[in-house]
């Protein structure tokens, strides 16, 4: 959905009413927060989702962060203890991420979550990333507006020398004031840091009363997605397969006759916006053995690849 020119919108009714047009439509709009430029887009969207890593040349479906507007937002996705309300109640709207337990029925994109049952969110301390969420009026992902592997963006400039080109918009609202990404704490069980950011671990565990786990602990894994098994259906899973044997079910890329498929055209991206939902239908129709067609090993094939071969990999 990313149009050859990048626009730059205008801090004022006409640029966020554009945004959160573009948004509504399935592209993406690069955002400023209090601590770096967001690259955002419609986190119910599967093939928007996929645009950002395509956008980003992110080599994984790491989760992502989703931004909602006030507190009251993000209970409508995620289910809050004590401890995370009285975090989020401390700290929000500001530079804390907290990693909560998905609702059933959210309709949050599993590509957000990397097809984990926890969502990371967000509600940023910037008034025209305020405005803009209350434009669109939904949940927005939006990891650093940067090529992966680069430096995070704290002006408009930055984001157009990254990634011109490669998404909708920028909304060009000044320097960023805090300049670091947001501190990340989940709230699965004894609350514990996941990243240092934007506000200090010291502060958080003096909300609470109590020390947060530190990602050293070998008890808390420091990111999710990191056992070599993940994302993977109930059956069996082989790669790059050319032929399919009479007893397995072919998950297609390509022009291929297939029970279900990636991308007929061979897009990557439309690929990468069905892998999890094609995993969820394999585990429904009871396939015991899949078969897989090669998908390319670039842009966003790497990271579909990357998730193929955590589903394939040996389970006890």
């Amino acid at each position: 959905m990313t149009s050859p020119e990048m626009r730059r919108l205008s801090p004022d009714a006409a640029g966020l009413d554009a945004a959160a047009a573009i948004l509504r439509g399935g592209g993406l709009v690069s955002f400023p927060t209090e601590t770096v430029y967001g690259l955002g887009a419609d986190a119910c969207d599967d093939r928007a989702v996929a645009g950002i890593y395509a956008a980003k040349a992110r080599p994984s479906f790491n989760p992502l962060i989703v931004h909602l507007p006030e507190l009251t937002a993000a209970q409508e996705y995620c289910d809050f203890n004590d401890d995370a309300l009285r975090l989020a109640t401390a700290f929000w709207p500001g530079a804390l991420t907290l990693v909560l337990p998905l609702k059933q029925g959210a309709g949050i994109s599993k590509l957000v979550t990397a097809g984990l049952d926890t969502l990371a969110v967000r509600v940023p301390d910037h008034a025209l990333a305020q405005d803009l969420l209350r434009r669109f009026g939904g949940p927005v992902a939006a990891p650093s507006a940067n090529p992966s592997g680069r430096v995070s963006p704290t002006s408009a400039d930055h984001v157009a020398a990254g990634l011109a080109g490669r998404i909708d918009a920028v909304l060009d609202g000044g320097d960023c004031t805090v300049g670091v990404e947001s501190t990340i704490v989940s709230c699965i069980g004894q609350p514990a840091l996941l990243r240092a950011g934007g506000i200090p671990a010291e502060a958080l565990s003096a909300c609470l009363g109590a020390p947060l786990l530190l990602p050293a602990d070998p008890a808390v894994p420091i990111a999710p997605g990191q056992l070599a098994a993940h994302y993977a259906p109930q059956g069996r899973v082989r790669l790059n397969a050319t032929q399919v044997e009479d007893d397995e079910v072919l998950l297609g890329f390509g022009p291929v006759e297939a029970a279900l498929n990636l991308s007929p055209s061979g897009d990557l991206t439309e690929a990468a916006s069905r892998l999890f939902a094609c995993l969820h239908t394999l585990d429904a129709m009871g396939a015991a053995k899949i078969a897989v067609s090669p998908i390319p090993d670039h842009g966003l094939g790497a990271a579909i690849n990357d998730r193929l071969r955590r589903a394939a990999a040996p389970r006890d």
